[in-house]
């Protein structure tokens, strides 16, 4: 039996973070919004395509962005929002396709082979992705529709913001091969800048070169790999298997923490966060991780595996605060970033349950489905603890 053809999708959210502040302040519409923190230690997170047409670009520092574009909207960003929002789409996504693998907070592929009939068919799919997101999250995302994901993802970033681009492969010569080599996945500038050198400024260029003398450019594993994708090869799955993922939060925080209950609420809201994100995918995970960094960016990660898996917050910030008081000495600094992980991850069916149960996890239980039952009937602000009321100042 012949195997159905592959139609892959890719969907990226447009400006996600700008997107988001437009929504909620409909006044930002049409203007050159930044998301970032706007001082000499800030960078630009992200932006609305009014300040990118002044060159504005992510990870730019803001004293660059303040000089290209001086008339720009700033906003500090809000990180608790964008992992709600993010949070509803990718429950859309998992609705309207067998298999997810979340790439980042805005972007994820999705593997509907079979379900759709060829990409004609995935295309419809996009179609329902992006009118659903509209019309529920009033956003709007960018998909890509291929049979592989070089293609898909390359396609969803060809007519944004709002796209919906097909790429069969019958397409390539005219729509791929003039595109220059740094699309390639895996080019970076070191290797864009030796092709060049080599005469090799398209991926229309890497396609028609020998391999070996792309080899005595860039190596022999590097230019077997862009050899072909520049003809569109790419049988790389589309994965949504929890072993080779994690689920993290971390935020970086406009001015240092130093006060330890501030610290410790950091701690409780990322482990909240990964605990609700976990119970959202139908994961649980064994591994807990912290990462700490301070105001003059020295990074401590650390790990502590657990007696069994869980999606409770409750083990996963006792870890982290295990972890943060006998294993991390900051010498009295303060910390600019505070985050918490969760890797080793297993179906929530798998979490062994005991003949006599714990009445403290039982509990636990209750009331983080409780809770979930709550935000999913009036939205993820409607319940929050106690000790997480009032708001540190985040950069993201």
């Amino acid at each position: 039996m012949t195997s159905p053809a592959r139609v892959i999708l890719h969907l990226d959210m447009d400006a996600f973070y700008a997107a988001v502040e437009i929504r909620e302040d409909p006044s930002l519409a049409g203007k050159p919004v930044i998301v970032g923190y706007n001082g000499r230690r800030g960078v630009v997170t992200t932006c609305s395509y009014e300040a990118r047409a002044f060159g504005v670009r992510s990870a730019m520092p803001s004293v660059t962005a303040a000089r290209l574009c001086p008339e720009a909207i700033w906003v500090p960003g809000r990180m608790d929002l964008y992992v709600q929002v993010s949070r509803k789409i990718k429950r859309i996504l998992m609705q309207e396709s067998p298999i997810v693998e979340p790439l980042s907070i805005d972007e994820a592929f999705l593997d509907v082979t079979g379900w759709a009939a060829d990409l004609a068919a995935g295309a419809v799919v996009a179609r329902k992705l992006k009118d659903r997101i509209f019309h529920e999250e009033r956003l709007s995302a960018s998909v890509g529709v291929a049979p592989n994901k070089f293609l898909a993802k390359l396609a969803s970033d060809l007519e944004k913001p709002d796209g919906l681009v097909v790429f069969p492969k019958e397409d390539i010569p005219t729509r791929l091969w003039p595109l220059p080599v740094g699309r390639l996945w895996g080019v970076g500038p070191k290797s864009a800048q030796l092709l060049e050198r080599g005469g090799i400024r398209t991926i229309g260029d890497v396609a028609r070169t020998h391999v070996a003398s792309l080899s005595s450019l860039v190596g022999a594993g590097l230019s077997a790999h862009i050899k072909a994708l520049a003809h569109g090869e790419d049988e790389r799955p589309v994965r949504c298997d929890p072993e080779s993922k994690s689920i993290s939060e971390e935020r970086t925080y406009f001015d240092d923490l130093v006060d330890p209950r501030d610290i410790d609420r950091a701690l409780l809201a990322r482990s909240e966060g990964v605990a609700r994100s976990l119970r959202t995918s139908g994961l649980a995970g064994r591994t807990v991780h912290i990462k700490i960094r301070t105001g003059d960016f020295q990074t401590w990660t650390r790990a502590l595996t657990l007696p069994e898996p869980t999606d409770l917050a409750e083990p996963i910030v006792e870890a982290a605060r295990a972890m943060f008081r006998e294993r991390i000495d900051s010498g009295g600094r303060g910390f600019r970033l505070i985050g918490v992980g969760v890797s080793g991850l297993v179906p929530a069916g798998s979490i062994p349950s005991h003949l006599f149960a714990d009445p403290t996890v039982e509990r636990a239980r209750k009331r983080a489905e409780a809770e979930d039952a709550v935000r999913e009937k009036l939205g993820d602000d409607a319940v929050t603890r106690a000790a997480l009321l009032g708001k540190l100042r985040v950069k993201s």
